[in-house]
């Protein structure tokens, strides 16, 4: 149970858990994949990652066809639809009256965050802090996304709860060893029930009750 005397912190990832956006981005990455790779299954196996890991991965020391893909990212962002998974409005609303923290803890840019603050701008006066990936030494699965998200927040790791739909995500928030919500938004419950404490469809299965006694 988390200790309610001390700040209680939550920790949301963004695509997949706060935006129902996956689905969107697996169909750029596959067509990009298949474009310029000539194999559109590797574009599955990019959820989690950022933009950076991804050229390192698949196209090292190609700095102009990162360059122009990265300019169709963008163009695809702009018209992207950015709708909340379910219950995500109510249950964040519950979280701000109890006095929890939060923060937006994402793999994105700041560019990409730009395209988010113009199509959702009441994100950032609902959280607390938005970090990005020019902000962590190490991406996710590494710890350190959360570890910042907790010492922003000023929260002990054991009073963070961290909300995850990417298995990189969910390995973050276990390394951080912080508790772990998981969405079942991009992967099956059953696929990723060892990486989490506590899976969900969706937030209209959870409620601040829930996570106090996680």
């Amino acid at each position: 149970m988390l200790d309610t005397t001390q700040t209680i912190a939550c920790l949301f990832d963004l695509d997949g858990v706060i935006l129902d956006t996956e689905t969107q981005y697996s169909v750029f990455w596959v067509d990009t994949c298949k474009r310029y790779l000539n194999d559109g299954s590797l574009g599955n196996k990019l959820k989690g990652q950022s933009l950076e890991l991804i050229y390192k991965t698949l196209f090292p020391n190609q700095p102009e066809l990162c360059a122009k893909i990265t300019e169709q990212l963008d163009a695809f962002e702009a018209s992207m639809k950015m709708e909340y998974i379910p219950g995500f409005p109510s249950f964040i609303t519950q979280l701000k009256e109890h006095g929890v923290k939060t923060a937006i803890v994402t793999s994105s840019n700041k560019a990409k965050m730009q395209s988010v603050k113009k199509n959702r701008p009441e994100l950032w006066d609902v959280f607390d802090f938005v970090l990005t990936a020019e902000q962590f030494a190490h991406s996710k699965p590494a710890p350190d996304p959360y570890l910042l998200g907790a010492k922003k927040t000023q929260a002990a790791i054991s009073n963070c709860v961290v909300f995850e739909d990417s298995f990189n995500g969910l390995k973050s928030g276990r390394a951080a060893q912080m508790k772990v919500v998981g969405l079942a938004t991009t992967n099956p419950k059953e696929a990723i029930k060892d990486y989490a404490d506590m899976v969900i469809s969706d937030f209209t299965e959870i409620t601040y009750d829930t996570i106090i006694h996680l």
